[in-house]
């Protein structure tokens, strides 16, 4: 029963007065900070500013109180933007209402029955491009606003709405661009040295400041929505349209599939700067239900929000209590302070939304994309250029089918028949493990099949294990068939995470398509070109080199300083779709 419980319920226990006084500081900071990015993410899709503020209120409680995470922040993210913009644009507010309950109760079911892990097999040229994709069509949506352009209607088409700036731009309000500018700048100034205090909120606070000192004449939330209704979010049962099922399944999963991507990433991202473990099948029942109750009260679609865990935990939150305080914060202004809402300036709000685009873009990954094979880099711009010129819906089922394909592809290429001769007996001898003799200061794991997308996180049973390893780890290649990028993403993680607790890494064996892959990638980068070995005879060579240093650091104890009969002789088979499997060998 415990491994369905809320991590509100498990923490209850053992909570205390001064985790609470953390929570609470935590919890406000993180609302503060939350209050611009939910009303420029409401406007930018398409609807009132409110409807963004209620669903960080209801959804953003409801994570915390039912979700899987100490840590996570829920609301809105930029990550919806372009899909409610069209839901709305195509069925309205209610169709939007309809989707998002939709999107709900699949997440819902997704982590009832387990199949959250499901998302895993979105490989990362997809992921990669529709990220992008997503954070140009926001920054497109925001050049309006940030330059106060004078435009009655923007294109939802991307094509026309670029050339619509273009001919407007004439029109473009030095006040207000001066004004987005000067919110950009203070974002960023913060951002770079003064990292403990949001940039978001100061520049909210300024902006919004300047605009009642000095009576700016520019756009605001009160001239634009005519400010925001005080008072608690009302329960209101969205009118329920038959016409509007077939034609909103589609976006539902698409909403509940980047929904249930975000949140599992924004876990992964919590667990490892909090030191917690989430459990993502009651994460993803918390995020169902938050996804069922957010337009009940006129509220958005919600998922983890990166940025604000990050935040949360760095405010130095403990617990789920401070994602609840976070969304009472929110209600507190809504309640208290909604009329100083119609004062912000949309220029700011622009600023603020620029910066989250382009952060969440992932643009570092592109270079490494692109060292990878053609087929790859293929289904990353396909996927990125169908988001941005057709709709997120498309791309992620058109880049779903590529890599199905570069998958299969890549599968076949790794089915050989040779001839057993001699020399290949002779030769396989420096890769067995039978006679050689292994020493106390070193742990070695193989991998075994294809580790492609969907079997990359079989490898966190090593970084589970971390602590109570030797020294130096040896992961044998030998039998790994096949690698993508996926696969190259988890081992360059894998990697780090080895080197941040002070010990060594040794991979050993590569086969071709594997070794050529991770020459393309330059993930020598990683653990340096002499830690790459040829085979497990090699690799225990190089370990003895490393030993004196390694063993300094690591000096022999509880952990590891006996044999490896004091630790289970195998770890179990962990296999999964592609059949990698990953073992302990001793």
């Amino acid at each position: 029963m415990g491994n369905w419980l809320p991590k509100s319920i498990l923490h209850f226990k053992t909570y205390t007065s001064r985790l609470f006084v953390a929570d609470l500081v935590a919890g406000i900071t993180v609302g503060l900070v939350a209050l611009p990015l939910a009303m420029a993410f409401a406007i930018a899709s398409g609807v009132p500013p409110q409807t963004g503020l209620y669903c960080a209120i209801v959804a953003g409680f409801t994570i915390s109180a039912l979700g899987g995470s100490s840590t996570q922040i829920g609301g809105p993210t930029g990550a919806f933007v372009v899909v409610v913009f069209g839901i709305v644009a195509k069925h309205g507010v209610d169709g939007l209402f309809m989707c998002t309950l939709l999107a709900g109760v699949i997440l819902l079911v997704l982590g009832a029955t387990g199949l959250g892990t499901a998302v895993k097999f979105i490989p990362r040229p997809v992921v990669v491009g529709f990220t992008n994709g997503i954070a140009v069509i926001i920054a497109s949506t925001q050049i309006k606003d940030f330059f106060g352009l004078k435009i009655d209607k923007v294109p939802g088409e991307f094509g026309s709405r670029i050339l619509t700036l273009v001919h407007s731009f004439p029109s473009f309000s030095p006040l207000e661009t001066t004004l987005g500018t000067a919110a950009l700048v203070v974002i960023i100034l913060f951002m770079i040295f003064v990292k403990r205090v949001p940039g978001y909120i100061v520049a909210l606070f300024v902006g919004t400041a300047a605009v009642i000192i000095f009576k700016l004449p520019v756009e605001t939330i009160g001239t634009r929505f005519g400010g925001i209704p005080s008072g608690f979010p009302t329960l209101k049962v969205p009118h329920f349209r038959v016409d509007l099922l077939r034609p909103l399944v589609s976006p539902a999963i698409t909403v509940a599939m980047l929904g249930a991507i975000e949140s599992l990433m924004s876990a992964v991202v919590s667990d490892r700067m909090s030191g917690g473990k989430h459990n993502p099948n009651v994460e993803l029942v918390g995020q169902g239900i938050a996804n069922i109750l957010s337009p009940l009260f006129g509220g958005l679609p919600a998922t983890g929000a990166i940025a604000r865990t990050a935040t949360n935990i760095r405010s130095g939150a403990k617990t789920p209590v401070a994602g609840m305080i976070h969304a009472l914060t929110l209600l507190a202004i809504v309640v208290f302070a909604a009329p100083l809402a119609r004062f912000i300036p949309l220029s700011v709000l622009a600023a603020i939304l620029l910066v989250v685009a382009y952060n969440m873009g992932e643009w570092q990954e592109i270079p490494e994309l692109l060292k990878l094979s053609k087929l790859e880099i293929g289904t990353w711009l396909m996927t990125f250029l169908l988001t941005v010129f057709a709709d997120l819906t498309v791309a992620v089922e058109a880049g779903m089918i590529l890599a199905v394909l570069v998958f299969i592809r890549k599968v076949t290429q790794t089915t050989t028949v040779s001839e057993v001769t001699e020399e290949y007996v002779r030769e396989g001898h420096v890769h067995i493990l039978q006679h050689k003799e292994i020493p106390p200061y070193v742990s070695i794991f193989r991998i075994h099949g294809p580790f492609l997308f969907g079997s990359t996180d079989k490898i966190d049973a090593i970084v589970s294990r971390l602590s109570n390893l030797p020294p130096i780890i040896i992961l044998r290649l030998r039998n790994m068939t096949a690698i993508d990028s996926t696969g190259i993403q988890a081992l360059e993680n894998f990697a780090d995470r080895v080197h941040e607790s002070g010990r060594q890494l040794i991979l050993c064996g590569a086969r071709e398509q594997p070794s050529k892959q991770m020459r393309q990638a330059e993930f020598h980068e990683h653990v340096g070109l002499e830690n790459i070995c040829a085979s497990v005879a090699d690799a225990l060579d190089r370990a003895k080199n490393l030993a004196p240093e390694a063993v300094k650091r690591h000096p022999p104890g509880i952990n590891w300083g006996r044999r490896r009969a004091d630790v289970a002789p195998s770890m179990p088979a962990l296999t999964g779709v592609t059949s990698s499997v990953l073992q302990h060998e001793d």
